[in-house]
């Protein structure tokens, strides 16, 4: 578990929320990136708190159930001081018709929301092509067992069942965490839409917390099936984090490659 929050907000945040955690969660640090999560209470966030706050929601959040109103609140209350603390002037993005957080010029980042806990990443893309972030709920044995059909590949799968039986719910976690942080990544690049069995995990250590994936599929001419990418993931109370970043250097992306 993470030590307790530390971070003071330049403006006071909801009733409904948390005091900001700045502090870094994964084994290796990313040059230039600012990451910033809080709890928040679903049933103490009120509408009012979009104009009182500055959080600008999108005719389409405004329609949507209070969950999603306030996952979106909590997330870009986050973005918010993130971008803030990373270049001196707060941003709140909108969202593009794909429904991802649409980035002023400039910044690349992620937005990620499960349970109690909102939290974001950005960074400047001088640095970065694209960031991917994630959080899940740690999954049962049961559920992970359920669901590791449609998460996992032939070859993760054989992985599952060579762990001990209390690893297992965390494996599926693990995984389901990092490709979904690898789409995050990706998509803005390549505009098209891939899943779960398209991509594979193909080593991890849980001593450092780092992991590969290899893509299974052809995106586009730049990220054809073959292409390598590292993730880390950790774990942060009872979720897990996951971040896949791309580097803008074309160097460091074929050293990914390899």
């Amino acid at each position: 578990m993470p030590p307790s929050s530390i971070a003071e907000a330049m403006t006071p945040l909801p009733d409904g929320c948390s005091a900001l955690d700045d502090r870094w969660p994964w084994r290796e640090p990313l040059a230039m990136a600012q990451w910033m999560a809080l709890h928040f209470d679903r049933q103490r966030l009120a509408e009012e708190d979009f104009a009182t706050h500055g959080i600008g929601a999108p005719s389409s959040v405004q329609r949507a159930a209070p969950k999603r109103r306030a996952e979106f609140l909590a997330g870009r209350l986050c973005v918010r001081e993130a971008s803030r603390r990373l270049t001196g002037s707060p941003c709140v993005p909108g969202i593009t018709e794909s429904k991802a957080p649409r980035w002023p010029q400039g910044l690349a980042g992620s937005i990620t929301h499960s349970g109690t806990l909102a939290a974001a990443l950005v960074a400047p893309t001088s640095h970065y092509r694209g960031i991917g972030l994630d959080a899940e709920a740690i999954m049962s044995l049961q559920r992970g067992e359920r669901l590791a059909p449609q998460i996992l590949t032939p070859n993760e799968r054989k992985w599952l069942t060579s762990l001990p039986v209390e690893q297992r719910g965390a494996f599926v976690t693990q995984v389901f965490s990092l490709k979904e942080s690898l789409f995050k990544a990706l998509f803005p690049l390549v505009g098209a839409r891939f899943y779960f069995q398209d991509a594979e995990l193909i080593d991890w250590c849980n001593e450092s917390q780092q992991a590969r994936l290899m893509l299974l599929k052809t995106l586009s001419p730049a990220w054809p099936a073959g292409t390598r990418l590292q993730g880390q993931y950790a774990c942060y109370e009872a979720y897990m984090l996951s971040l896949v970043a791309l580097p803008a250097a074309q160097e460091n992306r074929d050293t990914i490659r390899q």
